[in-house]
């Protein structure tokens, strides 16, 4: 069996064959005879079936996997003597031809191999950081602002009038038409004014109210409301203001230092200002890396890198740029691209140079990777996934397991090693104090 080979560039080559009608029935055979020692056939002892006879009985699967045996010795072969390695292989094969004829099947097979990536001085392309700074006034302001919402509200001592932004303790009774409805009274409810907790309107009018008042509160529910039998209705509530609260003081002293700072030994406030400029400026580097040098950085190495791509990679993800406008389209649209292929190459051709910088990007990543022995194992992965769940206030296993059937643990492992390069390249070039 001839076997012809072409190495397009460093990161594809072909494989090219014809497979005789005699390989195949080479391999037939000794699948065949393979099975006949296990095989159970009514009529005939277990191991004692005819050759003949399994040939019958399995024709159509023992010719699938002769084929598939002869393919398999094919891309051995080819990639042999191309001397690449399996270990070098991105993906699976691509089968491009598989053509069945009365001489054999002539059988084409693309393969993509990993790109060889050049870093040379890569270090020496990360720009100069400065450490941003961080002033007294801000230390101060962030300070104040953990100790307002350390303090409680307290019970007004002179008498004055409901104010935006305090506490009011009220009993309310909502109706509709006249009657109560369920879930529209409660006593004592504590309602901080301009919160907005409430339905639009009902805060704004309880403002200028006094102590002991009673006032009947006129308010619409929004039409999207959740309560559908509400939903766009005009309800009226009886309120009674019980109480008046505002925000208390506390000190700013060792004491609010050691409240803030419950596991820290001996806070003092000065332990505290330490803290908090400390917090402030990680929250700055974070957000200068994110915003500009992350994103510039990632476009610098993938402008001075040249290296071949795999072709079907660089497919793949001209697919998925595709299917997501895909989402977005009408049915007409859809059906205009599927019955014109001219229409279908414009719209991938529009995608290619995108897909392209994101394909060179991800495996520039992953050679930095490499080459700063930087990983992500899959506890790091599961970690952040229910971090962002707890946030979003979801169950964090359930969203886990939606990403695992969607497929998206790969992407979000490969985000979080960019990220874990980025950041100690940039680490190495931080200047300041």
């Amino acid at each position: 069996m001839d076997i012809t080979t072409n190495r397009v560039n460093s990161a594809n080559a072909t494989i090219s064959a014809t497979i005789s009608n005699d390989i195949v029935q080479n391999h037939l055979t000794k699948i065949a005879k393979e099975l006949s020692k296990t095989a159970n056939i009514a009529g005939f002892r277990k191991g004692k079936v005819p050759v003949a006879i399994v040939k019958k009985q399995y024709g159509d699967k023992l010719n699938q996997d002769a084929e598939s045996q002869a393919l398999q010795d094919i891309l051995n072969s080819g990639l042999e003597k191309l001397e690449i390695d399996k270990d070098n292989l991105i993906g699976e094969p691509q089968i491009a031809k598989f053509d069945k004829s009365e001489n054999g099947i002539a059988v084409i097979v693309n393969v993509a191999v990993r790109p060889e990536i050049n870093l040379g001085d890569y270090a020496s392309i990360v720009p100069d950081v400065a450490k941003p700074s961080v002033d007294e006034e801000a230390v101060t302001k962030r300070i104040e602002e953990m100790a307002e919402a350390q303090t409680p509200y307290v019970k007004i001592k002179r008498k004055r009038k409901l104010a935006d932004g305090d506490m009011a303790l009220i009993d309310f009774v909502g109706t509709l038409d006249g009657e109560e409805f369920k879930g529209g009274s409660a006593e004592n409810f504590s309602l901080k004014i301009g919160s907005g907790q409430f339905i639009p309107g009902f805060e704004e009018q309880m403002i200028g109210m006094n102590s002991s008042d009673k006032k009947d509160i006129p308010v619409t529910f929004p039409e999207d409301y959740q309560a559908k039998d509400l939903a766009g209705k005009e309800v009226s509530f009886a309120v009674t203001l019980n109480e008046i609260q505002e925000k208390g003081t506390l000190e700013i002293d060792d004491e609010l230092a050691k409240k803030l700072l419950p596991n820290e030994e001996n806070a003092t406030l000065e332990t505290l200002k330490e803290q908090t400029k400390d917090q402030i400026q990680a929250e700055a580097i974070s957000k200068l890396y994110n915003d500009e040098l992350k994103p510039n950085l990632m476009k610098t190495f993938v402008k001075k890198f040249d290296f071949d791509l795999p072709d079907f990679v660089v497919d793949q993800e001209i697919d998925i740029a595709v299917n997501k406008d895909a989402q977005s389209m009408s049915e007409d649209e859809i059906n205009e691209i599927k019955e014109n292929a001219d229409k279908l190459k414009e719209l991938r051709d529009g995608k290619r140079a995108e897909a392209v910088e994101s394909v060179k990007a991800t495996f520039i990543v992953d050679a930095l990777a490499k080459a700063e022995e930087i990983s992500v194992n899959e506890e790091e992965v599961m970690k952040a996934i229910y971090y962002e769940a707890y946030q979003m206030g979801q169950d964090p296993k359930a969203m886990y397991e939606q990403y695992h059937k969607a497929g998206y643990l790969p992407a979000i492992q490969m985000s979080m090693v960019e990220d874990k390069v980025l950041s100690k390249l940039l680490d190495s070039k931080m200047k300041g104090e």
